[in-house]
Order: C-alpha cells, then structure tokens, then sequence
C-alpha cells in the first residue's frame, strides 16, 4: 500500500497552462499590435505635416486640419453622415430594444435562441453580401429616397450591434425588482417606465454609441445603396484616396478615428456601469 501511494506522489499531473507563458508569445503580440496600430499612428503622426506630401515630413503644422474644415465638400460629407448615422441609431436602438425586451422578457416566445440567432445574422454574415442583397431588394422594389436609402440599410445592419449590449443588460437585471413593481399595484407599462427602462439604460447608450459609430465609418454598404448626392464621409475619402493620400485626408481620417475611439470607450464604459 505504501509503494502505491509513492508511486502516486512520484506522477506528475500536467496542469494547465495559460496560453502567454508559451516561450515567444510576448513577442508575436507586440509584433501583432505593432503590424495593427502602426499605421494609424503614422496617419496620425503625417496629419501635422505642413508639407503637401503625405509622406515627406516638413514640419509641425495644424494647417490641414483648418483647411478640411474649410472644405465644402468635406461639410457637405460630414453633414450627410451625421443626418444617416443619428436616424439609424435611433431606429435601431428602438428595434433592438424592444427585440431584447420581448426575448428576455416575454414568456409567450418560444425558440428564443433561434430569434437571437437570427437578429445576429449580420455580425457573422460578410459585409459585402448584405450590401448586394440590400441592394438588389431596393432595386426590385424600386425604393429610392435618397438619404433615407441609407438611412434604411445602417439601421438593419445596426441593430445586433445595438441589440447585443442591452441583451447582455437586461440578463445582468433582477428580474425580481420587476415582479415586486407589480405586486405593488404597477401596472406593465408603469412597470417598463419606471424600473425596467431605468435600470436598462446604461446598455441602451451603450448599444446606441455602438450603433452611431458602426454607421458613421460604414463604407461598403453605404457605397452600394448610396445614390447620387447621397455622399458621406467615408465614401468622400474613398474618391479622394483614388486620385492621391494628402494631409487634408490624413487630418479627416485622424478626426474619425478620434470619434471613434471615444464612442466606444464611451460605449464599453458605460455598459459596465451598475
């Protein structure tokens, strides 16, 4: 018996190991962030540059910036994706609000995960496809509104952005809170207004900034259902960059990314919030 249990004590278990103690892992990450975030820090870095080229530094200049604030077609862009991107959010707030509380909430619906599953469709489904097929069913039925064309395909390609953090809100929610609003004589709609919109709200801001900044830098949907005079930002730089990278785009594309960055810290802090 006392030759079993040394030989037991003689048998090494393997144990798990985390995946960044593997020798070299350190290093393919920095070389990964470096290949990643590199670039747009040289885009960042040549948007100060007074010289006229894109990648000869001259000197330290806030010139460009001035100059694409000046630019009427740059305003024009900008104004035409602030109109699409503020319409698609809140469309698409609104919907995948009220898809997560009917999901979460209702009892009535079976296969839920099948509902989720497909309200999440996009996320997995290439960009690409979704622009020819939002495409073509507008060309079979003949929609054609301008603005509201791409108004219409942000806010559908939208909505599992935004519905993926008030889902994930609304299952972080004690449900009993709910249920003790109506055992005190509240009704569903006083119940909705007063405890369950209330404490939903961090996940609806923060679907809601997702949503504005996946429709504001959105650029193969937008190019495919865009029609003409329907120009956004994105679709702005895109044209320019054919003919040729200067400063003034680098200085645009420095204030996107700035927008961005901030939306979804925002987004990501304020889904965190209790």
């Amino acid at each position: 018996m006392s030759n079993i249990n040394t030989l037991d004590k003689d048998i090494k278990v393997p144990k798990h190991r985390d995946i960044r103690s593997l020798p070299g892992f350190s290093w393919f990450s920095l070389g990964f962030f470096i290949y990643l975030y590199l670039p747009l820090f040289i885009l960042v870095i040549f948007s100060f540059n007074s010289s006229i080229s894109a990648t000869v530094w001259e000197s330290f200049s806030v010139a460009w910036y001035f100059k694409a604030f000046a630019n009427d077609d740059i305003q024009r862009a900008a104004k035409n994706s602030m109109i699409i991107a503020v319409f698609a959010t809140l469309f698409a707030t609104i919907f995948a609000t009220m898809a997560a509380l009917a999901i979460g909430r209702s009892k009535k619906i079976k296969y839920k995960s099948v509902f989720t599953g497909v309200i999440i469709l996009p996320l997995m489904i290439p960009e690409i496809v979704t622009a020819v097929a939002t495409l073509t069913f507008f060309s079979a039925i003949g929609l054609s509104l301008g603005l509201g064309n791409i108004i219409i395909a942000h806010t559908v390609f939208c909505i599992p952005f935004a519905y993926m953090p008030i889902r994930a809100r609304l299952q972080g929610m004690d449900e009993g809170l709910e249920v003790a609003a109506q055992d005190l004589y509240a009704n569903k709609s006083d119940t909705l207004r007063l405890i369950t919109l209330p404490l939903l709200a961090p996940g609806i801001f923060s679907g809601a900034m997702l949503a504005f900044i996946i429709s504001i830098d959105d650029f193969i949907i937008t190019l495919m259902v865009a029609e003409a005079g329907a120009n956004t930002l994105p679709i702005y730089i895109y044209g320019i960059v054919r003919k040729g990278i200067t400063p003034e785009i680098n200085a645009v594309s420095t204030i996107l990314l700035i927008i961005s960055i901030i939306f979804v810290t925002l987004s990501y802090w304020i889904g965190k919030k209790r």
